[in-house]
Order: structure tokens, then sequence, then C-alpha cells
């Protein structure tokens, strides 16, 4: 596959993206679905906080060809889940592999198409590092989620050999790691790559303060196993917030 022409303009790397994703979507459970990656033991965590709190309704934000519906229904069938997914052609993987147009929609992270509090939770695994403004989408979903949210997704500065590490936290303590990215990346503020498209740097912990704000408990998980410091270890981490119980 050749790589998608990419422009510096915001909008035209969200068209960009999803052309790469268009271009790949019958490779797109072989290259990005796997039952041992942090994904799924992030999902089998959220089992548990779907029970503790009585969560019902569920919204996959960003769901490529539905695994995370899937997983949810297969394994708590009572569960009202609904994924949405702007590339059309993701979504008709989906629904060859059972889903229906009514629990995989088209739809956009920035403009959330639902109510505030239409659901108990929304969720996403491994979207955010593909968006831009992933603030806005962290956002939406705080907007929507009636109970809390949960992301499964990158940590940049938990990446990396110990010292490649320790330089990038240098420069985020030092408010400096937006500038020290663009010097990496020469000035486009995003990476590619055949086997994951246009991604940018991102860490879950860059939202977390915004988080904090409207949840009033917050559960975080290291997903590769690494050292007790997540921020510093852990190269993708899964954030729990609860806003307040369901049940």
């Amino acid at each position: 596959m050749s790589r998608p022409e990419v422009s510096g303009a915001v909008a035209t790397l969200e068209e960009q993206q999803r052309a790469y994703y268009a271009q790949t979507a019958d490779s797109y459970d072989a290259w990005h679905v796997a039952e041992d990656d942090e994904h799924f033991f992030a999902l089998n965590f959220l089992l548990g906080c779907i029970d503790h709190y009585g969560i019902r309704s569920i919204l996959d934000v960003g769901s490529g060809t539905g695994r995370a519906i899937q997983f949810l229904k297969r394994q708590r069938p009572e569960l009202h889940v609904v994924g949405i997914e702007p590339v059309r052609e993701l979504r008709e993987v989906g629904y060859r592999n059972g889903l229906t147009p009514d629990q995989l929609r088209e739809g956009n992270a920035l403009v959330l198409p639902f109510r505030d509090g239409e659901f108990d939770l929304v969720c996403e695994f491994g979207v955010l590092h593909h968006i831009r403004t992933p603030e806005l989408a962290v956002s939406e979903m705080l907007r929507v989620g009636q109970c809390g949210i949960f992301l499964s997704d990158s940590n940049n500065f938990g990446q990396g050999s110990r010292r490649a590490r320790t330089v990038k936290q240098i420069f985020n303590a030092l408010r400096l790691w937006k500038l020290a990215d663009l010097i990496k990346t020469r000035g486009k503020g995003y990476t590619y790559s055949e086997g994951d498209g246009i991604a940018y740097s991102y860490s879950i912990f860059n939202d977390y303060a915004m988080i904090r704000k409207v949840c009033k408990t917050i559960h975080l998980v290291n997903l590769n196993g690494t050292g007790p410091n997540l921020y510093r270890d852990a190269s993708h981490v899964a954030l729990f917030g609860l806003k307040r119980p369901c049940n």
C-alpha cells in the first residue's frame, strides 16, 4: 500500500487518516486485533468495572471493525452497546462480522451525536493517539458519559529506552515537550507508518487533569506489565474515570 498524500491542514490530515483505514480495512483485524494485546487486557478490566458500578449502557468511540462491541456483547449480553466509526469501509467489515448498523454507526469522536449523559459509560481503545486534538474527544466523552469514561491508550512518556523516557519526561516537566516533538517530527507534529497510519505523540496523562475535574474517582492500570510508576514506565495505560455509580 502506498502512503496517502498528507498535508499540514488538520482537516486534510483527518481525511488522509480515514483514507488510510479505508485502504487497509480488509487487513484491519489482522493488523490491529490480537487477543493477547493491551486492549483485550483493558476490556477484561472494564468488565469488572461494569459489574461493580452497575453500568448498563456503553458507547464505544472509534470502534474500527467493532472488536470492543463484539467482546462486550459476548461477555455481557444484557448490555446496551453502541459504537461509532467514521470510516465506512471499517463499518462494513464489522457488518460482515455480524454487527448491525444500529450497533456500529457513523460518527465523529470530536462531535458525538448523542445527548448529555445518554450512555452510562463512554470508552475508547487506541483511538486518541490518532486524533490531533484528543482533549476535544475526551471532553465529548465526558459530556455523553453519565457515570464515567474508560480510556485504553498510549503513554508516550513511558515508551522507548530508559534514556529516551527520561529525556521526554524532562522536556514535559519543563513544558517543552510539544516543541521537542515538533523538532523530532520535522515540524509535522505526527508520524506515519504503514502499520498504523498517522499517529500523534499522546499520553493519557495529558488529559488526566481535565478528567479529574469531572470524575470523583480514577483508576489507572498498567497494560504492559512494566514498573510500578505508570507515567515513567508504562507504554500503554487504561484509565477508568467515575463520575458517580450507576446502580
